[in-house]
């Protein structure tokens, strides 16, 4: 038995991908042999949130219980140096694979009430190969009988080609970043990014920069659509776009991984919320009983 479970591969083209069962990670993601994601081997666990999908909260929740439609939630604290309780509930959970053919694969979990989180809802990934890459579509349905609040984030680390991010080029299209505290939970303010050094609306290297921040205000084209892009010191290019049911960004440049891991990727974490947003209230998103809500982000080698 693997650690990650049942591996799932799907193929079109030049491209290759595998999903776990647990969790419904991406473990891998290959281009013309080249990988677009740096993933973990299916005889590993994925550490640092590696290619999981982070649900019912991304990022990061403070201590201390919060309510919503009269219910109470006691979030159990994973990270006892900030008080906080990171990335959501799902990650090592085993979902039920719906849906397998050549390019495309269907997982689904059905969350059932904790008193980290109060609530019946269902959340469904579906991972598909094609002419524009690796497009994710996740839908929540609201399965309880009162209106439910969450937030959804991934957590892909995009890969290079070099040994490190030294003298890879970055473009986060982006107006703002969440000014954060010293537990990295936002203050409440959001701070504007032009002549910040965290301001890479213009493609600069990343040589010198250490990044974990969450972004928002994103530049969007005409079709909705924000992309970040990653050019390492070859001239390889990464583009993960992600659609308007993704407001937040984080970029995290792994400075703090253990060695082998550090400075060797980027996270892109696309994010429907700010961190702590189950708290606060903060762009959450509220279903109504039966309701539904889906949102598609994608990755591209160039």
């Amino acid at each position: 038995m693997l650690p990650s479970g049942e591996q799932i591969a799907i193929a079109h083209g030049d491209q290759r991908a595998v999903v776990t069962e647990v969790g419904a990670t991406l473990r891998t993601y290959v281009k013309g042999g080249v990988s677009v994601v740096e993933g973990f081997s299916a005889e590993e666990a994925p550490t640092h949130a590696r290619g999981q999908v982070l649900y019912p909260w991304p990022n990061r929740i403070g201590d201390g219980e919060w309510t919503f439609s009269e219910r109470t939630a006691r979030p159990t604290i994973d990270d006892l140096q900030h008080a906080t309780a990171s990335h959501g509930l799902v990650r090592w959970r085993p979902f039920r694979v719906e849906a397998v053919n050549q390019n495309r694969c269907v997982l689904t979990l059905l969350l059932h009430p904790t008193p980290d989180y109060p609530f019946l809802s269902e959340i469904t990934v579906a991972y598909h190969l094609g002419s524009l890459g690796l497009t994710v579509t996740t839908t929540v349905t609201n399965r309880d009988e009162v209106p439910v609040p969450f937030g959804v984030g991934f957590h892909p680390y995009l890969s290079v080609t070099t040994p490190t991010i030294e003298g890879a080029q970055l473009e986060v299209p982006a107006k703002a970043y969440v000014a954060l505290n010293d537990r990295q939970l936002p203050t409440g303010e959001i701070l504007p990014l032009a002549g910040n050094l965290l301001d890479f609306s213009k493609r600069k290297s990343l040589s010198g920069h250490e990044l974990d921040v969450t972004y928002t205000e994103l530049i969007r084209d005409d079709s909705g659509l924000v992309t970040v892009t990653l050019e390492d010191a070859t001239g390889g290019e990464i583009e993960l776009s992600l659609d308007r049911n993704f407001p937040y960004l984080q970029i995290y440049t792994g400075d703090h991984l253990e060695k082998g891991r550090r400075r060797t990727s980027v996270a892109v974490e696309p994010m429907t919320c700010p961190p702590d947003a189950l708290r606060s209230g903060k762009d959450v998103v509220v279903l109504e009983p039966g309701q539904h809500w889906a949102g598609s982000w994608r990755l591209k080698r160039k």
